[in-house]
């Protein structure tokens, strides 16, 4: 699991994978079942916080998965007791999310005949590690219904 936690989560309900940042988080929601990611965005911090708000409004938003990273030590004192979260280590994230983001978005034209290795995707990727924070808490790669 993560190296911090407020409260328990409930046996049910949707997950929510949180990349802290000052400027910009990315920010997933699964499905009632955590299998699949049904929202994918990168907002900046307070268009974040929004966002969650109106999830939590929605009713069945069981736990929040925060990256222990740049940002978290504000988001952990934001969250507070509205929501259970868990932080988990970001270690790695940034490059895993390059690779995971061409999984997700195949390259076409040009970028198909470049290294793997030499390939940098060409927007922004902290939805996709935020993804990825719900994933090492789960233990499982989740489907994602949305384009990236």
């Amino acid at each position: 699991m993560g190296d911090a936690s407020r409260r328990t989560p409930s046996a049910q309900g949707r997950l929510v994978g949180l990349d802290p940042g000052r400027s910009k988080c990315g920010l997933v929601l699964t499905d009632p079942a955590r299998s699949t990611v049904v929202e994918a965005v990168i907002l900046a911090p307070e268009a974040c916080w929004i966002q969650i708000e109106h999830w939590l409004q929605a009713g069945d938003l069981a736990l929040v998965v925060l990256g222990n990273g740049t940002g978290s030590a504000a988001w952990r004192q934001r969250l507070g007791e509205q929501v259970a979260w868990v932080c988990v280590a970001e270690a790695g994230t940034t490059l895993a999310a390059r690779q995971r983001y061409w999984e997700l978005e195949p390259p076409r034209g040009w970028r198909r005949l470049l290294p793997r290795g030499m390939r940098l995707p060409p927007r922004d990727v902290d939805d996709v590690v935020a993804q990825l924070l719900l994933e090492r808490w789960l233990g499982q790669n989740l489907a994602r219904t949305v384009k990236t």
